[in-house]
């Protein structure tokens, strides 16, 4: 049961995350590591297995996925994995929409992890750069123009996202509202013929979708607007990590924003733990209560280089984490570096993820 005094058994560290000489730290919480926790102290590595079966851990690039709207301006993105909660899809556009889009079953929220480009949108004109996160609020009307080929993580989910309750560090973490960019309503003229339209497409995306509505007039007219329900960007660069210097912090203290079932977190560039002894390294983990999708965006660990476009997927109930090798080359250059150069996104879902048929298609077989 859950009690202020944990308790201790065996042969385990005297401090959590630290001081491990050769045992392998695996963690067993509840809650996605903010609730009921056991250390558990082995001799070998949990993430040793081979595995038979449907929950079976999954690692793509998403250079080598191909969304119809990669080849295709008329194409739409990849479904990558799915719940009945949230839809995880990836885009590869390069050429604006001819049509435009509503997504009808929830809030958007996409990464941009390659490319520069326009989203045309209800409330005005959003630029975009790599490292944006873009908020797209349910059932808002929306356009891609991309500048060049744009690669987009774009998370659905079926319950509103919202920015976490503010704890005790106060209002500007995770990040300074302030520095999100929100856009200003820019009505695009609705005389039919002035683009060579007789009518405007814009489609409905839902399950069992999907709907097309046809326009006489440009559906981005809008004059004005007013309300907290809007459409905005923020770049990774402007996050407010929050660091340790003597333990390695679990995976929600990075929260960026959340729906129901569904938590985005962001794994950026900080200092890396100083105090001897303190593994840098996230402990091995089997995701008790949720299924976990990272995307690697760049930078590296330890001097070793991060697998840019890497997707991995971590079912619930099964053993992940960085290989022991990976560990030992922290361990051996705990002097060497003061500072962790990832940059992971990360999404964490509280219903099991199904992969789709062409995920499984590219998987790497890791393992």
């Amino acid at each position: 049961m859950e009690s202020f005094v944990h308790l201790r058994k065996g042969r385990t560290p005297r401090r959590l995350h630290a001081d491990l000489d050769g045992l392998k730290d695996d963690e067993l919480g509840r809650g996605g590591f903010v609730g009921r926790t056991a250390n558990i102290y082995r001799r070998h590595d949990p993430t040793a297995y081979r595995v038979v079966g449907p929950l079976c851990p999954v690692d793509m690039l998403a250079g080598e996925l191909k969304p119809s709207d990669a080849v295709d301006a008329n194409g739409g993105p990849l479904l990558m994995f799915s719940n009945d909660e949230c839809r995880v899809l990836l885009s590869r556009r390069h050429e604006p929409m001819p049509y435009y889009a509503r997504h009808v079953d929830g809030d958007l929220l996409c990464f941009v992890h390659r490319g520069t480009g326009l989203l045309e949108t209800e409330f005005g004109p959003l630029r975009y750069r790599e490292g944006d996160w873009i908020y797209i609020p349910k059932a808002c009307t929306w356009r891609h123009a991309p500048d060049n080929e744009t690669t987009l993580l774009m998370i659905e989910a079926s319950n509103e996202f919202r920015v976490p309750p503010p704890g005790p560090l106060g209002r500007h973490f995770p990040f300074d509202p302030a520095q999100a960019t929100i856009p200003e309503p820019a009505p695009i003229d609705n005389a039919l013929g002035l683009d060579g339209r007789d009518e405007y497409e814009v489609r409905l995306v839902h399950q069992g979708g999907p709907t097309t509505l046809f326009y006489q007039h440009n559906p981005i007219d809008v004059e004005g607007w007013r309300g907290d329900n809007f459409a905005f960007t923020f770049n990774i660069a402007d996050y407010n990590v929050i660091t340790s210097d003597s333990v390695h912090l679990p995976p929600t203290v990075h929260l960026f924003m959340q729906a129901r079932g569904v938590y985005v977190m962001n794994f950026l560039p900080k200092p890396a733990e100083g105090v001897a002894g303190t593994e840098r390294s996230p402990w091995y983990h089997r995701n008790v209560d949720y299924d976990e999708v990272a995307f690697f965006h760049g930078g590296s660990l330890y001097g070793v280089p991060m697998p840019a476009g890497m997707i991995s997927h971590a079912p619930q109930g099964v053993h992940h984490g960085l290989p022991e090798r990976a560990r030992q080359h922290a361990r051996r250059s705990f002097d060497e570096y003061s500072t962790v150069d990832w940059q992971v996104v990360a999404i964490d879902t509280r219903r099991r993820l199904t992969p789709s048929a062409e995920v499984l298609a590219h998987d790497l077989g890791q393992h």
